[in-house]
């Protein structure tokens, strides 16, 4: 055996060692999630040989790089949440939405609302921002959270990989020269047809593991009297929680109590928001946030840099960029929720601690997702990443299948889907024109193949399941089963593009 042959075996068995710890660990310990990914962490450096120091080093500059880019953002984000459960607005929005697309088609709404959103904003904070709406419908239901919850989550995941200008896609077609616009189309129609695989795996898994949900979270979207079984006081109907019809009194109100608010001057009416000003504080920051990509991708172009990483931005982009940054737009989007959703007269006192309720409820997602990049990291140092891309890249499939399957091991690997397609773009295209790879089939490839069994080493994973109340073997049959879903459902799908544009 070679040097090289005992190197690529060593790293191989440092990534299953890594990924054995964290599923013994979760399963099978007292100890949470949190430990257990850093304990993987530093199983996994150890087993690839990397330095005890680096390794150390490696594990907080993940955990560092993954709160600076998402924990803000999730903190901002369950406040906004908290302030629209609060004042009545997420029940509005609720019932807006419900009637809109009509009974009994909520995950095709939810799915379909998750796939646009993700196209400019990042799913991991596009489902932080949209994820109050999916409670309020299913604590207007009574029923179906978890399904719900899949398909926003992955509805997200469709666009966040496959249609530019997301920065993955985006890079992607800058290293393979595939034109922009055929990929946003051709992303596109991959979204549409992958959609229905989205909805029909959430469908189907959401109500067995939903009784698995924990409780905390349970309570956050059912409410206290909302047992397990469904059973509800006050009602005459028992609903399950993979649907069911509600009784009348089921149907929550869209007054609010004035004195959970504080106190109200005499005669004040019950506190009512509207759908549209209910919408504000989530629809501001969103509209923020894709004028700012819309914005970067065009300087981008006209400056010719896509992909490059050499881009600067132009003078009239920099103020969309700064007020279109997550952090600065849902900044305004609590703002929003405190000045618009509230009544004038509720004091500061509630209103702080109703943030700090939100505080507490985001410190544990904080920090998993935080441990979650720091083995991402781990992974990425060790080489695990580059050494299963050279070993996929060597072997005689389908030329169009080696991006896709580089693609696939690279986000096994080390969890990020946008490093997972950058990596498989990046060693594939030498080989792109030598194989007769059509450069917008090689690209979808790069970005389907990306999609594959989100799991522990994905912060997305955490930001998903913590939120959903998504756990151990639960966690893995939802949010991992259904990435697998479509990661699987794309592979006809590019044997058809090959037949098309190869």
């Amino acid at each position: 055996m070679t040097e090289e042959q005992y190197v690529d075996i060593q790293l191989l068995l440092a990534l299953v060692l890594g990924i054995a710890t964290i599923i013994v660990l979760v399963l099978k310990t007292r100890l949470d999630a949190f430990v257990a990914l850093l304990i993987a962490a530093l199983v996994t450096g150890i087993v690839a040989g990397q330095a005890p120091l680096d390794i150390v080093s490696a594990i907080t500059t993940g955990f560092g790089n993954t709160l600076a880019s998402i924990g803000i953002v999730i903190g901002l984000g369950v406040g906004i949440g908290k302030i629209l459960e609060v004042s009545g607005a997420a029940n509005s929005l609720a019932m807006a939405f419900l009637k809109l697309f009509g009974k009994g088609r909520e995950p095709w709404a939810l799915g379909s609302v998750g796939a646009l959103v993700s196209i400019p904003v990042f799913c991991d904070s596009g489902y932080v921002i949209m994820n109050p709406l999916a409670r309020s419908i299913a604590r207007v239901k009574r029923a179906g959270y978890i399904t719900l919850a899949l398909a926003l989550g992955c509805g997200m995941t469709l666009t966040h990989h496959l249609v530019p200008p997301t920065p993955g896609p985006l890079a992607v077609a800058g290293i393979l020269g595939a034109d922009l616009g055929a990929l946003i189309l051709a992303g596109l129609a991959f979204t549409v047809l992958l959609l229905p695989i989205v909805v029909f795996y959430a469908q189907w898994i959401g109500p067995k593991i939903e009784p698995s949900m924990n409780e905390t979270v349970r309570e956050a979207v059912y409410g206290t009297s909302h047992a397990r079984t469904g059973r509800r006081s006050g009602g005459t109907a028992v609903v399950d929680h993979d649907g069911g019809a509600s009784t009348d009194d089921d149907a929550p109100s869209m007054d609010i109590d004035n004195t959970t608010l504080g106190t109200p001057p005499a005669g004040a009416k019950p506190h009512r928001v509207g759908a549209f000003v209910a919408s504000l504080p989530l629809l501001v920051p969103l509209l923020l946030i894709i004028m700012n990509t819309v914005s970067g991708a065009i300087d981008q172009n006209n400056q010719g840099v896509v992909g490059t990483g050499e881009y600067t931005p132009s003078s009239w982009v920099v103020p969309l960029a700064f007020i279109g940054n997550p952090v600065v737009a849902l900044v305004i989007g609590v703002i929003l929720a405190v000045y618009v959703l509230l009544p004038r007269w509720t004091p500061r006192s509630k209103v702080q601690g109703w943030f700090g309720e939100a505080a507490a409820s985001a410190g544990l997602i904080l920090l998993i997702t935080g441990a979650g990049g720091a083995l991402g990291q781990v992974l990425r140092s060790s080489g695990v990443g580059d050494a299963l891309a050279e070993a996929i890249a060597s072997t005689p499939l389908p030329a169009f299948l080696v991006p896709f399957l580089i693609a696939t091991l690279v986000r096994i690997a080390q969890g990020s889907g946008t490093v997972a397609m950058i990596t498989a773009a990046s060693v594939t295209a030498p080989l792109v024109g030598s194989l007769g790879i059509d450069p917008i089939v090689a690209a979808l490839a790069c970005t389907a193949g990306s999609m594959v069994f989100s799991y522990f080493n994905d912060s997305y994973f955490w930001v998903v399941t913590r939120f959903s109340g998504l756990e151990g073997v639960a966690a893995l049959k939802g949010w991992s089963g259904i990435t697998t879903a479509v990661w699987a459902g794309s592979i006809p799908l590019l044997f058809i593009a090959n037949a098309i544009l190869g």
